[in-house]
């Protein structure tokens, strides 16, 4: 008897509409990667900074898990000032519970840049290990690892940038790697209890205990453009970090990438990753804002993610925001990975498994076809690469007079149906 495949037959009908690809144009100020080490050794060349490396001090360097432009080369850099100085400069993977919340996993994740002792020329040292540091003011205890707790000095790198499940004064940035980044599993653990509500509260309190109580010297805060290119790398002061962090976030979420179109019935994302965002697809631009309640990014009725990245490792947190996914995706799926995040994080719908179809066509079309009250003869598709690469994105026929309107939007190819292989899946 001949196999019947019920889902197919109930979604083969679907009609997928033709897309055509749109150029957003964005502010594409940016910091080339060969100038970066003299931009770096110019931010930090006031006394302030250089007076803080003294000959024979061990100085801990923060680098977090995200998908940052040119951190490899901002790592180094950093590192080859603290040698400049005299004084012997070590990496501390600071990213909280991820790489699977092990040291190796850890140090992988690093690697996956281009972050390397190699490449350092300088010890990579990663541990889970904590210490308390102190109590906050509200009373709860602060750890952090130990490796960044017991050196000379300690200098806060990261980017600053709106977070993907919290709003605050202070999001993803330098009071973050402290409160988080270097509280490790643990560290993360305490800080997520309260929930994300009290997140952009929480962040604060904590980074402040480490602040105020370990060898942290000064920040160095990098900001990105749209087309995720490093634009701004900021020295500050340790006294001024908490007051200057929000006049970052502000202007990092100017110059953030978005959709320009600002609503469709089904957002087709090809790929995301922990390398991507935080939470696979950054919630601020392909929504929707699931933690606070709070909606931002484009609006879908529908949302169909084919992929993972490969510097994932299989870490598919976040792919509880699909309505629809392929089977592709989840053979690539590594669960341990993703369960330590979402305890971690208290969040566990971002791990919740979708429909998994066995092919890109089957995963779009069943992403439509449950669209309620709209015009299934000309439905309103967006595809994206990732929500960092937002430069060219693809829109249905149906947007043709619509971009008109949006005068940062150019078309560069005339509407075609998508092409797929044999098997189904997008060429």
């Amino acid at each position: 008897m001949k196999e019947r495949n019920l889902v197919s037959e109930l979604i083969k009908d679907t009609y997928i509409p033709k897309m055509f690809t749109v150029k957003q144009n964005f502010a594409d100020d940016h910091i080339e990667r060969d100038i970066i080490p003299e931009t770096i050794y110019r931010e930090l060349s006031d006394d302030y900074f250089t007076s803080r490396i003294k000959p024979g001090m061990e100085i801990a360097v923060t680098c977090g898990s995200r998908g940052i432009s040119n951190i490899d080369m901002i790592v180094k850099s950093v590192c080859d000032f603290v040698r400049k100085g005299g004084a012997v400069p070590f990496v501390v993977p600071a990213m909280g519970s991820h790489g699977g919340a092990t040291a190796d996993g850890q140090k992988e994740v690093l690697a996956h840049y281009g972050v390397t002792e190699e490449f350092l020329g300088c010890e990579i040292r990663s541990s889970m290990e904590t210490v308390f540091v102190g109590k906050n003011d509200e009373g709860l205890d602060v750890f952090m690892d130990k490796n960044a707790h017991d050196a000379d000095g300690i200098i806060i790198l990261n980017r600053v940038k709106p977070h993907t499940s919290f709003k605050g004064d202070v999001e993803s940035g330098l009071m973050k790697m402290m409160a988080i980044g270097l509280g490790k599993q643990y560290g993360a653990d305490r800080c997520h209890e309260a929930g994300f509500r009290n997140m952009a509260k929480n962040v604060k309190l904590f980074g402040k205990t480490v602040l105020n109580n370990s060898p942290v010297l000064f920040g160095v805060a990098i900001l990105e453009n749209a087309f995720d290119k490093t634009r701004r790398i900021c020295a500050v002061k340790k006294e001024d970090i908490m007051e200057k962090e929000p006049e970052f976030l502000k202007e990092a979420g100017e110059f953030m990438p978005r959709i320009l179109p600002q609503s469709c019935d089904v957002l087709i994302i090809d790929r995301i990753g922990k390398d991507i965002s935080g939470t696979g697809a950054d919630p601020n631009v392909a929504g929707p804002f699931g933690d606070s309640g709070e909606q931002y990014g484009v609006k879908s009725q529908s949302i169909c993610i084919l992929d993972l990245t490969e510097n994932t490792n299989g870490n598919g947190y976040g792919i509880g925001a699909a309505d629809a996914t392929t089977q592709r995706l989840f053979d690539k799926l590594d669960l341990e990975a993703m369960y330590v995040n979402s305890i971690t994080s208290t969040a566990l719908w971002k791990n919740r498994i979708p429909l998994i179809m066995k092919n890109d066509r089957e995963a779009i079309q069943v992403a439509i076809k449950c669209c309620n009250e709209i015009d299934k003869k000309n439905p309103r598709v967006i595809r994206i690469h990732d929500t960092l690469h937002l430069s060219e994105i693809m829109l249905s026929e149906s947007y043709l007079d619509e971009i008109g309107m949006i005068p940062e939007i150019e078309r560069i190819s005339v509407p075609e149906y998508l092409p797929f292989n044999e098997k189904g899946d997008l060429l």
